[in-house]
């Protein structure tokens, strides 16, 4: 297994990681302003699931197969971009169903809890520059005498952990700056459509960045 010096080192790296902008964290941004902090944190979780079917694909050797493979990081790639873009969509499609809600004095209609997770799990499963990065950055922590898959799932477990915890605070703080708009209902149209350009900026990035080997 990997020694403690390896774990420390893996541990400031992920989290250094975790905290660039990226897809999994504009999302999480992104479904809090637009669904709220119930529903963006439990998107968090499918996100985090969805790291680990990665690391598991990593640990099978798909993970080489796509950091060397244009074709197939563009197929991932391009099947994330539909999905974000698709939410952004229907953010801005429903801007106005915050504001009907509050006007009518009824609760704002959420999402399944498993709904949530779900597209969460989407998003995460299809996010390439993780896939990426679990290929090229996860073997580097891995002790040469000992079997590599178990040590791959065990760093992936530990980067989606650290993953949950910097994304669920970032769906808090979300999700209370959607609270104080919320105070006036009118805001409500602009933070929804807000929400939903910047899930449609992510996914038009994600559709057009350039692959990374």
């Amino acid at each position: 297994m990997p020694s403690l010096s390896q774990l420390l080192a893996f541990t400031v790296a992920s989290i250094l990681f975790i905290q660039v902008p990226g897809p999994s964290l504009l999302f999480t941004i992104g479904r809090a302003l637009t669904v709220g902090r119930r529903d963006a944190l439990l998107s968090v979780v499918g996100n985090a699931l969805g790291l680990l079917v990665q690391v598991a694909a990593v640990a099978a050797g798909l993970g080489a197969v796509v950091a060397a493979s244009a074709e197939a990081f563009t197929v991932l790639k391009l099947v994330g971009a539909a999905y974000v873009l698709y939410l952004g969509v229907q953010a801005i499609r429903h801007r106005a169903d915050a504001r009907a809600a509050l006007a009518a004095r009824v609760a704002v209609r959420r999402t399944s809890a498993w709904g949530s997770v779900r597209t969460g799990l989407t998003v995460g499963v299809t996010n390439p520059k993780t896939i990426v990065f679990f290929a090229a950055f996860l073997p580097q922590f891995v002790d040469d005498d000992a079997a590599a898959g178990p040590q791959l799932l065990l760093l992936g477990l530990l980067f989606a952990a650290f993953a949950v915890c910097s994304d669920s605070c970032w769906a808090v703080l979300a999700g209370r700056a959607r609270d104080w708009f919320a105070r006036r209902p009118e805001r409500l149209d602009t933070l929804g459509a807000t929400g939903g350009m910047m899930m449609i900026g992510l996914g038009a990035t994600l559709a057009v960045s350039g692959h990374s080997s």
